[in-house]
């Protein structure tokens, strides 16, 4: 369940960062008339998100055994790709987000109503489409029959949303850089046991050899019907008889990835570095005197 919240958290933290920016910046320039297209763009993007994330659920239960399982690998597979791609973006431009937020939707409003829809749309739709995906997958990976991962996911969207309008309000100062930093590492260690989960969910489809070839079983030690077993495959992904094949994916995403994310400056280097100013505060900086 912790998992799930925090994908919802993470996920929905971004969306709502980029609403708040967005309708901030429309209301200090005083141009409030830009707001229901704005408005319009983020509802058509969250209805083709749940939309999208309906057809992945219902969809998939109409095949068989052997196809929903290659489905459901598949798509981890995509999900972990998107995710990794997010976390490293996220980590590099969050501290100079609003600046690009607003550059964006200056040229929204010189072109009209529909480039406004379609700025609030692709802005926050990005987000939704992984979001749906993702959380399929971990449901997916993680779902033990009852309805916990869901409650989850809803539990971090809401807190998301109170954050979100917190930051809005003023009454909530965020550090991005670190905040993104610190979730972006938890994330990536979700997304390795969800990685591991949809090689074995190949397995089960007959795609890739191995299935009974165990690294290891140690369910006598962690049932997985336990509290503590559980709460392991909630959090981690983890079960007590993975593959050979699944610790493999497992270690060799996991390691390399968290590395690199962990490293002081992640993917930015030279002219991509992120100058140390820009995470202190809102304001600019006082020019110098010639």
């Amino acid at each position: 369940m912790f998992s799930n919240y925090l994908i919802g958290l993470r996920e929905g933290l971004e969306a709502s960062l980029v609403v708040c920016i967005l309708i901030a910046y429309l209301v200090k320039t005083d141009r409030r008339d830009a707001l229901r297209p704005i408005w319009t763009g983020i509802a058509i993007a969250i209805a083709i998100a749940m939309g999208f994330g309906c057809a992945l659920e219902f969809g998939s239960q109409e095949m068989t055994f052997q196809a929903q399982e290659a489905l459901g690998g598949s798509l981890s597979i995509v999900a972990v790709g998107l995710v990794t791609w997010m976390v490293f973006w996220m980590r590099r431009t969050a501290r100079h987000l609003r600046s690009e937020l607003h550059g964006k939707l200056d040229a929204a409003l010189a072109l009209g109503t529909g480039a406004l829809v379609a700025t609030a749309f692709l802005a926050v739709g990005r987000e939704g489409l992984e979001t749906a995906l993702f959380v399929w997958a971990s449901v997916h990976a993680a779902s033990d029959g009852t309805p916990r991962p869901l409650v989850g996911v809803a539990l971090g969207l809401a807190t998301a949303v109170l954050l979100g309008w917190l930051f809005y309000r003023g009454a909530l100062k965020i550090n991005l850089a670190k905040f993104f930093t610190w979730t972006g590492g938890m994330l990536v260690v979700v997304a390795a046991g969800v990685l591991a989960y949809g090689f074995h969910d190949l397995q089960e489809a007959d795609w890739i050899p191995g299935l009974t070839n165990l690294a290891f079983d140690i369910s006598d030690a962690i049932p997985p019907d336990s509290w503590y077993g559980t709460l392991l495959k909630g959090v981690f992904n983890f079960q007590p008889d993975p593959t050979v094949v699944q610790i493999t994916v497992w270690l060799l995403y996991l390691v390399p990835t968290l590395t690199i994310f962990l490293l002081p400056v992640g993917f930015a280097s030279g002219k991509g570095k992120v100058k140390e100013p820009d995470d202190q505060g809102t304001q600019p900086s006082t020019p110098s005197q010639a």
